[in-house]
């Protein structure tokens, strides 16, 4: 929803060579949401969806922080500044994300380390 309402308000404003960031994250998040909301995560196995959703996190947040730098500095419309502290708000949200999806990633790589055919060999 944060990053719609950034790609809004970059519609809006001056900067609007800012607003693909924003929209591709949207449809990522998307695309991702009903991903999990349609069980595809349990349907297609060899893709490893919670790096995914890492991955996701990260890159969101360093766009979001580099344009919302650029937006808040270069630009002096209201609807830019808007998106800035909007983007600065996603930076956090994203982090916050990112922190907790890298302890769902940890724990799931350490359970797929757990069925290595090499702990079998042992017993």
């Amino acid at each position: 929803v944060l990053s719609f309402i950034i790609f809004i308000c970059y519609i809006a404003s001056l900067a609007a060579s800012f607003m693909t960031a924003p929209l591709l994250e949207f449809l990522m998040a998307l695309f991702l949401f009903f991903a999990y909301a349609s069980k595809l995560n349990e349907k297609f196995k060899g893709v490893y969806w919670p790096l995914a959703d890492f991955l996701r996190c990260v890159t969101a947040a360093i766009i979001f922080f580099a344009i919302s730098i650029a937006a808040v500095s270069k630009y002096s419309d209201g609807a830019s500044k808007a998106a800035g502290v909007f983007g600065f708000a996603a930076t956090i949200v994203f982090a916050v994300d990112f922190y907790i999806t890298f302890n769902d990633l940890v724990t799931f790589l350490k359970q797929g380390s757990s069925d290595c055919p090499e702990g079998h060999k042992t017993e």
